[in-house]
């Protein structure tokens, strides 16, 4: 691509005079030379290109280049073949239509993966790549992978649009991982290839050297995880279903809605919509453009069109088979006419259950279904003991067994039975990062295990119901709360902690060690109070609250703040892992009593409150959601999740066998 790109970018650089937005849409789901097909990057790119129209973005400068199974597109969209030069030539078209004031959107889904650097300009010693349909494995005549688009050239071409003056969106739905993550029949599939797959040796010597130089312009560039994260695709509605991104589809319900809100918020509702499943899966974003207002417009407006008695929307905007919604007359304002329950849902369109049902109308989800209950799968070799517990939870009706379509996974190890994810890796953040279970003092094997069980599956159908509860869409104007995020790097003295440091601003998903503090600070930037609570998810889902604490007030006026704290502690197990910070906020009613949602942490409490709000959580908890009644609208929940890396603690091992 070098070949292509450099000598180009001597000529005169002329840019059109009204700003458009052109968009570049490559999914390689089916491959000529690798067996590695996927297939959802089809279905990524045919939803983006839907978003893009919505959003006011012309077909006529849409680029679609996928292979698989691919659907109709909209009219006016340009089709081809995601082969290499194909990818590289509609890039040097998107680089010379166009000019100051435009918008050049870059998606790509499919295959990442790594190769060694050979330039010198990677301090790691490796390059990232992108795998076209017509890629091949390793040559090493030439010490390259054949056919790969590597990150240099990418970074040459982006620089290249930005110096005429134009913006720079680019989305990448792939990964790049190379730390020997272990997969066990998991339900999904990982869009990445290790360096073995494209038979690059081990022996490959690497250049390490200095970083290549910034960007310079206005861009941001999203991914799909984190640099250490798979990122996977899934069926949707169950195993027949068509398949997408999570990452792609996650966006793109996002996108769809979201009026005037800038990139970073889009991302963080993104981030916080992947919730529901218990994968892990941090969305990430960088550029100066991440406080920026995406280009285009959506609405705000919840209500999908309901013709000859069938919604026209389903899974692909995020909607769950048993939620109640209400049907209206107009698209906007007035009173519901009728209720019902959706059913039969489809990627694209649902049924209405329910009496006196209008044959054409709009309808708004006002309660989200009950999530299900937890769904174990469990791997082969669990000890007998183990296995004798397993059974005893079973009898308390705690999970219902699965093989596909699994939440959770039960897999055997050394150091005792670990809890992974739907996608069977095993310690996604490193050795001991999936949360191991033992007896704790007090307690028999089949205690923890019911213990670990319990919790995971509150967790886990709690930041379903939450996810759902707060919907995929933003308000305009963005969230209702700002969070800034500090903290302050501490070590272990004398069986405590000792603070180390000044607070400075902090990521907590880039890592944190026990004994680190981290602060946040929430700011109602509303125009009505909101009711505030910050509850902490562990790796194993159990939740703590963390505010408000010895009843203070949580009500925070219009563009008042509040500071959170906390310190963390090792797990027993000394492993790390992904966590969660979860900020929930509820508009507060005037002259009502304040929202207190700590309960959430507690099946017990929830289902003991008096709080009119919690009580409503618990019921929506039932499985048969036999408590449930019609309510007018959903509360309006907003919803803000920090991750929170957890590094391993050196100074407490795992457990011994059990």
């Amino acid at each position: 691509m070098r070949a292509l790109i450099l000598p180009l970018l001597c000529l005169c650089l002329c840019g059109p005079a009204v700003a458009e937005t052109r968009a570049l849409l490559v999914g390689v789901g089916d491959y000529t030379y690798l067996d590695a097909d996927l297939r959802g990057p089809a279905n990524d790119v045919a939803l983006m290109a839907e978003v893009l129209i919505a959003r006011g973005v012309a077909a006529q400068g849409i680029t679609v280049l996928a292979s698989g199974e691919v659907p109709d597109l909209p009219a006016g969209v340009t089709y081809g073949l995601p082969h290499g030069t194909a990818i590289r030539e509609a890039m040097l078209a998107l680089l010379f239509a166009s000019g100051p004031g435009d918008t050049v959107v870059f998606h790509f889904s499919g295959h990442g993966s790594q190769t060694p650097d050979i330039s010198g300009d990677e301090p790691g010693g490796f390059d990232e790549i992108l795998l076209p349909m017509d890629a091949r494995g390793w040559n090493g005549g030439t010490g390259m992978v054949e056919g790969a688009l590597l990150d240099d050239d990418l970074q040459v071409w982006a620089q290249a649009v930005l110096d005429r003056g134009a913006r720079l969106v680019g989305v990448i739905d792939a990964c790049h991982s190379a730390t020997g993550f272990r997969a066990a029949g998991g339900a999904g599939v990982a869009r990445v290839l290790e360096p073995g797959a494209l038979g690059i040796p081990d022996d490959v010597p690497v250049v390490v050297g200095a970083d290549t130089p910034p960007l310079r312009g206005d861009f941001v560039f999203l991914y799909s995880s984190q640099s250490d994260q798979r990122s996977f695709e899934y069926p949707v509605g169950g195993d027949d279903g068509p398949w997408y991104g999570a990452f792609s589809l996650a966006l793109a319900q996002v996108l769809r809605d979201a009026p005037e809100a800038s990139w970073a918020q889009v991302l963080a509702a993104t981030s916080a919509g992947m919730t529901r499943g218990a994968v892990r899966q941090d969305p990430d974003g960088e550029g100066p453009l991440l406080d920026s207002v995406v280009f285009g417009s959506g609405t705000a407006d919840r209500r999908y069109p309901l013709l000859q008695g069938r919604l026209k929307a389903g899974l692909l905007q995020g909607l769950t088979a048993g939620s109640m919604v209400a049907v209206y007359p107009l698209a906007a304002g007035g009173e519901p006419v009728a209720h019902a329950r959706l059913a039969a849902l489809t990627a694209d369109g649902a049924r209405l259950e329910g009496a006196n049902l209008p044959p054409q109308g709009w309808a708004e989800v006002v309660e989200p279904a009950p999530p299900p209950p937890l769904r174990l799968a469990v791997g082969q070799g669990l000890a007998p003991e183990w296995q004798a517990a397993l059974a005893d939870a079973r009898a308390a009706e705690l999970f219902e067994p699965a093989a596909g379509g699994a939440d959770l996974r039960l897999m055997p190890t050394p150091a005792g039975p670990a809890l992974v994810g739907a996608d069977g890796v095993l310690d996604p953040a490193g050795p001991g990062s999936s949360p191991r279970i033992f007896p704790r003092e007090g307690e028999s094997v089949s205690d923890a295990l019911a213990r670990v069980l319990e919790q995971a599956g509150h967790g886990l159908r709690l930041r379903g119901l939450i996810a759902g509860m707060a919907g995929r869409g933003l308000a305009v104007g963005g969230p209702p709360l700002a969070m800034e995020v500090q903290g302050r790097r501490g070590k272990a003295m004398d069986g405590g902690c000792a603070a180390s440091g000044p607070l400075a601003p902090l990521d907590p998903a880039a890592g944190v060690a026990p004994c680190d503090e981290i602060w946040l600070t929430l700011t109602n930037r509303a125009g009505k109070p909101q009711d505030v609570t910050v509850l902490y998810q562990a790796r194993d889902f159990a939740l703590t609250p963390l505010w408000p604490v010895s009843a203070l007030s949580n009500r925070l006026a219009p563009g008042e703040s509040a500071r959170i704290g906390l310190r963390i502690e090792a797990p027993p197990d000394g492993g790390g892992g992904f966590e969660d910070i979860l900020v929930l906020a509820v508009p507060a009613t005037p002259g009502a009593a304040r929202s207190d949602l700590t309960g959430l942490a507690s099946p017990q409490r929830m289902r003991a409150s008096a709080d009119p709000l919690l009580a409503r959580f618990a019921a929506l908890l039932e499985p048969d959601g036999t408590t449930r009644d019609f309510t007018p609208r959903r509360p309006a929940l907003a919803f803000l999740r920090q991750p929170v890396r957890l590094n391993p603690s050196v100074t407490a091992p795992p457990p011994a066998n059990n």
